[in-house]
């Protein structure tokens, strides 16, 4: 680290269980975040800032006005442009040293398969069941930690997944994909602002304690917000024996590419 970048980090530095160790894991990792929007948008916000030295940020849509009202990674002046564009020029903005990759893509399995290897660590932030079903099967196969969160209403929730620990589940464990779930929309439901920052930011925390090995990730824990009471739950989950992603040995990451989903 040069003398600007400890200046930089240096209320981190001073964290004993970070030091000036933990900050050179964050300037080495490579952090790969599918979804520029209420979850994406602290998410990146927060990791740029820390120094990961790496931002793969993955998001096909446009800026709408109605994205303003929690989506802090874009400014008015946004309307209208790629949001993945928008985000890069806030990162930018805010920590130059990191390199910010923009992707305006909506997801499939091939390019799943060539990005996750690449990273560190995943952080879901996408809207639909099938983009995260066809992360988690692709983070799974190839042992990249995944950070999972998600917000509606006044709900929101998160969990880790970290693949390289054999008792870790995955996210199917908890939601089986051949199950039926209510594909529900913030577009139709509404959601509160500070919620979706509150789940953001905590899968920054996550990613970056994992990125440093530091603490006790949520491996085996899913945290549930109700933050029109800030009330947390938190539920324990276990791998399920009988779960098609993790519950039969680990397939090579060619038997596991999805079939092409948005986000």
């Amino acid at each position: 680290m040069n003398d600007d970048q400890l200046l930089r980090y240096s209320r981190h530095i001073l964290v004993d269980e970070l030091g000036i160790e933990a900050q050179q894991c964050f300037l080495d990792a490579h952090a790969l975040i599918i979804g520029a929007g209420g979850l994406g948008s602290p998410a990146a916000m927060y990791l740029a800032a820390a120094g990961v030295g790496s931002l793969t940020l993955v998001d096909a849509d446009t800026v709408d006005l109605t994205n303003l009202q929690r989506q802090i990674l874009h400014v008015t002046a946004s309307v209208g442009h790629k949001k993945v564009d928008s985000g890069r020029a806030m990162l930018a903005a805010l920590n130059p040293e990191v390199q910010v990759h923009a992707v305006a893509e909506r997801v499939d399995g091939t390019w799943l398969a060539n990005a996750v290897p690449q990273a560190t660590v995943v952080l879901d932030c996408s809207d639909n069941f099938a983009t995260r079903h066809a992360i988690n099967r692709v983070c799974f196969s190839h042992r990249v930690p995944l950070i999972s969160g998600a917000a509606l209403r006044f709900d929101g929730q998160i969990s880790t997944f970290d693949f390289r620990d054999a008792a870790s589940p995955c996210y199917a464990c908890i939601f089986p994909e051949d199950q039926p779930f209510e594909e529900v929309a913030c577009s139709t439901m509404g959601v509160f602002a500070p919620t979706v920052g509150i789940i953001g930011a905590m899968q920054a925390a996550e990613a970056l304690r994992v990125i440093a090995g530091i603490g006790t990730p949520l491996v085996g824990r899913l945290m549930m917000l109700n933050s029109l009471q800030m009330e947390w739950t938190t539920m324990r989950i276990a791998r399920q024996p009988g779960c098609p992603v993790c519950g039969h040995p680990r397939p090579s990451p060619t038997d596991a590419l999805p079939p092409e989903h948005e986000t």
